[in-house]
């Protein structure tokens, strides 16, 4: 019959491993070391968590200044009155949960009191446009009359015009004054100004009434120039709302737009973690040389506990478990650590930035639980691996040979 082996003494381990925390006189160095580990552990952790926060909350505000000009999805036509009423009724009862604003676009020029700036006209339904735009929803104004615009900050400075004041547009379209023909143009009232943090845009785009396109430019009624769409998953559903679309019709994605852009972002996160990562990598080596230091200055309690019993399991247990309980306080004061500072970051102006470069003035930070749990991961099977070798290394010790020495 087969011996079964004993089971580990808990209450040995547990008692032993208290005693192995305790500061030792005869040997500060080696309590010193366990806290070099412990402090280089939880300020990598907490490095880890507030780099990773601004990072991911950069790229979180760029998209959404970047949703501005480029909705979730753009559906556009190949070919005149493809894109009408009767397809966006068909989309929306396929998808009900989908946001569809529909929209005319042409070139102007823009003049008011001496100056001049080309810009790009959007025709919307305010009622629709406003859900899916926050800029728009939040500048748009009350007035009923459909020859108004909504300009950004920029353009009105530029323009002098400010809300209230009118503004003359020119149009491609030429239209006839006596013998001849000169640029379509028209007066608008301004009746709302934007700002997005982004100054191209600002500069560049106004909105304006569908009723307006319908008017003065001869556009079909129901018939469009193009669908923004909003989705929460454009992702996912960009080929099932393809597939309901006619053949001359294409559908273009933000990521298709900004693919490369945002890649380089993600690229630029990831070196940043494995970069970061070294810190608690460093960090590790005084778990290493703790236990190795506690295994040497221990040679002779360890030969002891193996000829009045303990065996190999327990004593690697013991030391196995002191890398673990280092590791994990530091794990743990990292993380109130980082979150007391993403917390401080957010809350107060610490840090303001250049928000014509940036989009924003405070620092966006925003730490998700993928990345959390990421740390988190990384760390510990950094600590683990730490504490393999020290353990195995106090397991063979050989008490005859210490006991003969001393």
């Amino acid at each position: 019959m087969l011996k079964t082996l004993p089971s580990p003494n808990k209450n040995f381990i547990r008692h032993i491993i208290k005693h192995y925390l305790k500061y030792d006189k005869e040997n500060p160095f080696i309590f010193i070391s366990a806290l070099l580990a412990f402090l280089g552990i939880a300020a990598g952790v907490m490095v880890l968590m507030i780099a990773m926060g601004i990072m991911n909350g950069t790229q979180k505000e760029f998209a959404k200044k970047l949703f501005v000009m480029n909705y979730p999805l753009t559906v556009l036509p190949l070919e005149a009155d493809i894109i009408n009423d009767t397809l966006i009724e068909k989309i929306s009862k396929k998808f009900t949960h989908l946001k569809i604003s529909p929209y005319y676009t042409t070139q102007v020029i823009t003049r008011n009191d001496g100056a001049v700036q080309g810009s790009l006209l959007y025709g919307v339904d305010s009622q629709k446009e406003a859900p899916i735009n926050d800029v728009f929803n939040k500048a748009k104004g009350t007035q009923k009359s459909k020859f108004t615009v909504i300009m950004g900050e920029g353009l009105s400075y530029e323009m002098n015009a400010r809300k209230g004041q009118k503004v003359t547009l020119y149009f491609s379209e030429q239209q006839a004054v006596g013998f001849g023909t000169m640029p379509l143009q028209k007066r608008f009232v301004v009746d709302g100004i934007f700002k997005s943090g982004l100054k191209a845009y600002d500069k560049a785009i106004m909105y304006t009434s569908l009723e307006a396109f319908e008017k003065l430019l001869k556009r079909k009624h129901g018939s469009y120039d193009g669908l923004h769409i909003y989705t929460e998953n454009p992702i996912d559903e960009i080929e099932a709302i393809k597939a309901q679309l006619p053949e001359l019709v294409v559908i273009e994605g933000w990521w298709q737009q900004n693919g490369s852009f945002f890649a380089a972002m993600e690229m630029e996160k990831k070196a940043l973690f494995l970069v970061l990562l070294l810190i608690i990598l460093v960090a590790s080596l005084n778990i290493i040389s703790s236990l190795l230091m506690t295994v040497m200055s221990r040679r002779k309690e360890i030969a002891l506990m193996r000829t009045l019993g303990a065996t190999k399991k327990e004593i690697k247990i013991i030391f196995f478990r002191l890398g673990i309980i280092i590791g994990t306080a530091g794990i743990v004061a990292g993380a109130v650590l980082g979150g007391v500072g993403i917390w401080v970051l957010k809350t107060f102006d610490i840090i303001s930035m250049p928000e014509d470069v940036y989009g924003t003035s405070k620092l966006p930070v925003d730490l998700t639980m993928g990345d959390f749990g990421l740390i988190i991961i990384g760390t510990s099977v950094i600590i683990l691996l730490s504490s393999l070798y020290p353990a195995k290394k106090a397991s063979e010790t050989d008490p005859l040979v210490v006991l003969r020495n001393e």
